[in-house]
């Protein structure tokens, strides 16, 4: 119980520091760009894609996923091999618990950026990165919230709008593959996992609020529009 403590507060600090890298801000100032003052003001890989062009705005997603993939990569590979030794079953409450920090202090990392006066991003691409690496118990879920966002995204041509339908789905996704995959009971034993995913979802809509009020009075950004028409707007 002392080694599995030890390693929630490592790999929660550990995992703060990775997502807590603006790579957004950084991107942009290669260029000469500070991203506060240019597009929408936000520091994420939409608003790159918007002020630099698409290559860097996909280059921004990938490293803003990496840096909630690789915590918790890592995070289950210690655990795993905790658990062996201990002679126990994976994951455990505990278990969960620890390699939930992990995800947790890489989406807060990102989200209060200590580097940014603790003002990042949404959190969105570091949350997917977070739920490919829960295998396979967020996995396949965000997987197919991830599907859900491409469509949603590209029918509707509002980002935000695609990143609120995914974090909301991915809940009941998450329920239903793994009831699927590994039976409704063993489900029941990842509350854990549930309470820390509903828990990503109201942070990514409360994130969004200021988007759903523009799509709600038809003003929100649409994915092509032109840089001077988003210009001085904040997301």
């Amino acid at each position: 119980m002392i080694e599995q403590a030890a390693y929630l507060v490592a790999f929660l600090t550990g995992a703060y520091l990775v997502g807590s890298v603006p790579f957004g801000t950084i991107i942009a100032r290669a260029h000469g760009v500070d991203l506060r003052r240019a597009g929408s003001g936000n520091v994420g890989a939409t608003n790159v894609g918007r002020v630099l062009g698409r290559k860097w705005g996909y280059l921004c997603f990938f490293l803003d996923v990496a840096k909630g993939l690789l915590p918790v990569l890592v995070a289950g590979w210690l655990l795993r091999g905790l658990a062996a030794r201990q002679g126990e079953g994976f994951p455990t409450a505990m278990h969960q618990a620890a390699w939930l920090s992990a995800a947790l202090g890489a989406v807060l990392g990102h989200v209060f950026c200590p580097w940014l006066k603790f003002r990042g991003g949404k959190g969105v691409a570091t949350a997917l990165g977070v739920v490919l690496g829960v295998w396979p118990f967020f996995t396949y879920a965000g997987l197919a919230a991830f599907a859900l966002w491409i469509v949603v995204t590209l029918v509707s041509r509002y980002v935000s709008l695609g990143s609120v339908v995914a974090a909301v789905a991915f809940i009941p996704l998450f329920l239903g593959v793994n009831g699927l995959m590994i039976g409704w009971r063993r489900t029941l034993g990842l509350w854990p996992l549930l309470i820390f995913a509903t828990a990503i979802m109201l942070l990514i809509v409360v994130r969004h609020r200021g988007n759903i009020q523009r799509l709600l009075a038809g003003t929100e950004n649409k994915i092509g529009r032109k840089k001077q028409d988003v210009e001085g707007q904040r997301e």
